[in-house]
């Protein structure tokens, strides 16, 4: 009957404020009631820890009695009572005693209250608990509370923590044990934890990991980051057909982290810390495994530590596979990952890394090491370049002083000579010490020469993409010095003083500017295997590399070069001009995709798919860029690209600025809520009043502006009469206008966005129906937008022509028939009469082919509209001159004729089909009637009759017309792009094709 309504199995002595110190001193008697935990009451003491840590929260921004009770209460010593039992609901306890401490530590702001929380050591008896961590939500809520403690660490709470007395630290003994751990987030919640305590400026405490935990601790990083690294090798060779793709990113983001978690140990800047990780990377992992791989030489035997290091990461391979493939033995022997891998991790170690001791070890490695050192193994490699250092510091030691001496010996300031040799040396003796050098830089460096190997991309750029990334890695690593990488990886400036004034002198690493001007050239190739992002890669570390004060030093030689390549991309590209619509939109579609910003180099080599080898198959998901092309249409992109960056490479080295893209000068188009006069021209002779009709029913009434590459909708403005306001904009271009078929009106507009990405989507900026006053203004808008498509994709079409130099084109054919409504020219005939040859061809003759273009009247034209003649067989009689009346009558047609025409020259003329270019009475004349039809073209002030001679007869005009001057009659039967037959006479005289008045 009276059945309990809550956890604490009713409600008569339970305070009516959760909030307060009587409902924390009732929650109390609660545990001291139910200390032994059962399945009964575990319910009931889930929600008293639950509401324990509200309370205290809560008293820790109101009222300070309630840590006061808490505290005088030991009501931790309940929860380590909790926690230590063995009972059948002791795990589902826990898991709530886990989850309240973790919020109470992390929601309490007051110092004095944490402090309270932290005395009497109890924290860290519940961190030293031994918890069942096979309970993935008691591993889960243990780490989580965990990494709240270590947030909390600072100068004065790390003593709660760290006893001095017993050198014990659980908080970071107990965490560091789970650094392995199968699941993600644990390992991530391990390396913040460590982390947060490494901040920690206390002497004692760092000293205790200093001697206690280092060693061991990155020990095992160093062990299982290798062990990693050789599953994703052995990743990356089983998968040839991009079949583990998310296998492999999930490892390649795996070796990032670990980066990322090393770098941010050595910028903390600890020197004890750092020079034990610092040794422990250099001896077991980088030289040995990463360095090491770059060459197919053998691993020197005599090596120890890369000896350990093997047995390491191959014990358990032994073990588990006993019959292991070809790959697995030659990792286990040679204790090496593949060049391919190799290159990748180096590049990845070099872009993160930034610790000077570290990274400029492994750069004079790479650089300087000889193949005697290198067969000595890591010890001695390490020795040498210790020794080096020690030299070159005796080295500027004995320089300053010799400087010192100097200066204070004279005042003249001749010796202010930047030289970047010993001053000991002469210039000759300077000039062959570098040639010496750099001659033999592949001979004697089993590194470098490998990595310069790499760089032949002959087959494919398989391994050139990851040579350049590690080129262009070490190079912008700024805890490089210049004295490593300068003269190899950097231009050198060197400072020669003369008598009275001082020349500078660059130069710069010829071998290698060689090798990745090779690269350019051979992408530059229709048929090449090389991706667009070693090609930008290339550019960007050429760049760098011919690049000094502002100007290029590239030499003569190389200059020619790289306009070989500017004008071998032109050509390819010429290939793909065409006059269709999907040229243009690619063309501007590519440019702008490649004005949002240069190729970052890091988010390169984060991205997995480079690992795998190069495809052409958009299946793969792999971006365009790192890929090879598959199809005509990727083809023809790949060839825009690259012209774009051979002209921005060519441009950047003239010191000139791009002027000629895009093709579209944003400052010359209006804008939205840009006002217009609309009384000028440019938009008075165009403006059509229509309503608006959106698709949600929306009525706005607009004026229709047409622009010379833009569609205007245009406000009246309410402040200045014969003024408009643009309400919306878009390009002509990318238009589409199609009729109502019901109401003769209306026009459905719609006007897509500009392409911004790789996506084929088309957005529309607008898609709405337009309702004009009457039928006469729909059709006219039909029209001058039609045109106005038409015209600002020629316009744009033929300055795509004038960057690629197409030769005697300065643009391409004109398009009014493309995409017209109302045509019916299928695209098969529009490319035959595109491709039409200057010469139509016809049994026994030929003659030019003549394009009439606006404004323009031929001779022949006029005479065709003025006479109309019928060619008959030889037999048919002479057809003489008629009445007086009938040349009046013909006169008149003339006119009217003529008049048409001229209203007409301002549209485009439309191709006629080949049928029509011969008369047909001419095909079928008998062989033995010759007529002399010798082409008169010419531009007359005055129009004349063109002399007509016939072997067997004469042929006259009908109506008696005759040229008032010679009195010959003249052929009329000719249509306007009808070629002209030559004269047979005049063949077997010798008087050549075309005969023009």
């Amino acid at each position: 009957m009276f059945r309990s309504r809550s956890w604490f199995g009713g409600g008569w002595g339970r305070p009516k404020n959760p909030h307060s110190l009587e409902h924390l001193k009732y929650l109390y008697n609660v545990l001291s009631k139910n200390q032994t935990v059962s399945e009964h009451n575990r319910g009931l003491l889930v929600e008293t820890l639950r509401s324990i840590a509200e309370i205290l929260i809560w008293g820790d921004q109101n009222d300070s009695s309630v840590f006061d009770f808490f505290l005088e209460k030991n009501m931790l010593s309940f929860f380590l009572r909790i926690m230590r039992q063995r009972s059948g609901g002791s795990s589902f306890v826990c898991v709530q005693l886990l989850q309240t401490l973790n919020i109470l530590f992390e929601n309490i702001r007051n110092e004095t209250s944490l402090y309270y929380l932290l005395s009497n050591n109890h924290v860290n008896s519940i961190i030293v608990h031994k918890f069942d961590f096979s309970d993935e939500e008691v591993m889960a809520y243990y780490i989580s509370f965990l990494k709240t403690l270590s947030l909390k660490l600072n100068a004065h709470t790390i003593h709660f923590f760290y006893n001095e007395h017993t050198n014990d630290f659980p908080l970071y003994t107990e965490a560091i044990k789970f650094f392995n751990h199968p699941e993600s987030m644990v390992r991530i919640a391990v390396r913040t934890l460590t982390l947060n305590v490494y901040k920690v400026e206390d002497a004692s405490m760092l000293a205790f990991i200093r001697d206690r935990t280092a060693a061991p601790y990155f020990s095992n990083i160093v062990w299982f980051i290798g062990k990693h690294i050789q599953e994703l090798d052995n990743c990356v060779r089983n998968d040839a057909d991009h079949q583990s793709q998310n296998r492999l990113a999930d490892l390649v983001a795996e070796h990032l982290d670990h980066l990322h978690y090393l770098n941010d140990i050595l910028c903390l800047n600890i020197t004890d810390l750092n020079q034990v990780l610092t040794d422990h990377l250099l001896h077991k992992l980088l030289i040995p495994l990463y360095i090491f791989s770059l060459t197919k030489r053998p691993t020197p035997l005599n090596d120890i530590a890369t000896a350990n290091m093997n047995r390491l990461l191959n014990k358990k391979t032994l073990a588990s596979d006993s019959t292991s493939s070809p790959h697995h033995e030659s990792s286990i022997n040679g204790g090496k990952v593949s060049c391919v891998v190799a290159l990748f991790l180096l590049s990845q170690v070099f872009l993160i890394l930034s610790h000077a001791p570290l990274v400029q070890t492994l750069a004079w490695i790479i650089f300087k090491t000889d193949r005697i050192s290198y067969e000595q193994g890591v010890d001695k490699l390490l020795e040498n370049y210790n020794s080096e250092l020690k030299r070159n510091k005796q080295q500027v030691e004995e320089s300053t002083e010799s400087e010192q001496s100097t200066k204070s010996s004279s005042k003249d300031g001749s010796n202010e000579n930047l030289l970047d040799v010993p001053k000991n040396i002469t210039d000759e003796e300077k000039e062959r010490l570098a040639s010496s050098s750099e001659n033999s830089t592949e001979v004697e460096k089993p590194f470098l020469e490998s990595i310069f190997t790499s760089l032949d991309c002959t087959e494919n750029d398989y391994t050139t993409l990851f040579s350049l990334c590690l080129f262009y890695a070490i190079a912008n690593n700024k805890g490089i010095t210049s004295d490593i990488v300068e003269q190899i990886l950097k231009p050198k400036k060197t400072l020669v003083a003369k008598t009275s004034n001082k020349d500078i002198k660059y130069s710069y690493n010829v071998q290698l500017v060689d090798k990745i001007l090779h690269v350019v050239m051979l992408a530059c190739q229709p048929t090449c295997r090389v991706r667009l992002v070693t090609l930008e890669l290339a550019l960007k570390f050429l760049s760098q590399l011919v690049m000094c004060d502002g100007k290029s030093i590239l030499l003569e030689p190389h200059k020619l070069t790289i306009e070989a390549a500017k004008s071998q991309s032109t050509a390819s590209l010429r290939n793909f001009y065409k006059s269709e619509e999907i040229f243009l939109d690619m063309f501007e579609n590519e440019y702008c995709d490649m004005q949002k910003g240069s190729l970052n180099v890091e988010w390169l080599c984060m991205d997995s798919a480079i690992l795998l080898p190069p495809t052409g198959t958009p299946m793969t998901g792999i971006d365009f860029t790192k890929r090879l092309p598959c199809g005509e249409v990727e083809r023809a992109r790949r060839a825009i690209r690259v012209f774009f960056l051979i002209r921005d490479m060519v441009l950047m080295l003239n010191g000139e600025v791009e002027s000629q893209l895009p093709l579209t000068n944003p400052q010359s188009c209006v804008q939205i809520d840009q006002a217009l006069d609309l009384s000028i021209s440019r938009y008075n002779s165009d403006l059509i009043g229509c309503t608006v009709v959106y698709k949600e029913g929306n009525k706005m009434r607009r004026f229709l502006v047409i622009d010379i590459l833009q569609l205007i909708l245009v406000e009246p403005d309410t402040k200045r009469l014969g003024w408009g306001v643009a309400k919306l904009v878009g390009f002509l271009q990318d238009i589409e206008v199609s009729g109502d078929k019901d109401d003769s009106r209306c026009l459905h507009i719609t006007i897509h966005r500009p392409l911004s990405g790789t996506s084929t989507n088309r957005i529309p900026l607008l898609s709405a129906k337009f309702v004009f006053d009457d039928n006469i203004r729909c059709m006219a808008a039909k029209q001058r937008l039609t045109k106005g498509r038409i015209k600002a994709r020629q316009k744009k079409m033929q300055h795509i022509a004038r960057l690629l130099e197409i030769p005697g084109q300065s643009g391409p054919p004109s398009p009014a028939f493309i995409g017209a409504s109302g045509v019916g020219y299928t695209s098969r005939q529009i490319g035959r009469n595109r491709d039409r040859p200057l010469f139509n061809r016809c049994p026994g003759f030929a003659a030019p082919k003549r394009e009439n273009s606006p404004g323009v009247v031929h001779k022949a034209d006029t005479e065709t509209r003025r006479t109309r003649c019928a060619v008959e067989s030889p037999k048919a009689p002479r057809i003489r001159n008629e009445s007086p009346n009938a040349k009046k009558d013909i006169r008149s047609r003339d006119s009217s004729s003529s008049s048409k025409t001229r209203s007409r020259d301002s549209s485009p003329r439309m191709p006629r089909p080949r049928s029509e270019e011969i008369p047909l009475e001419l095909i079928k004349k008998a062989p033995n009637s010759v007529i002399d039809m010798a082409p008169k073209i010419s531009i007359l002030p005055r129009p004349q009759t063109p002399k007509v001679e016939c072997d067997r007869g004469s042929i006259e005009p009908i109506g008696g017309l005759r040229d008032k001057d010679s009195g010959v009659s003249s052929i009329s039967e000719v249509s306007e792009e009808t070629s002209f037959i030559a004269d047979e006479g005049d063949f077997q005289n010798g008087k050549g094709f075309v005969e023009t008045v």
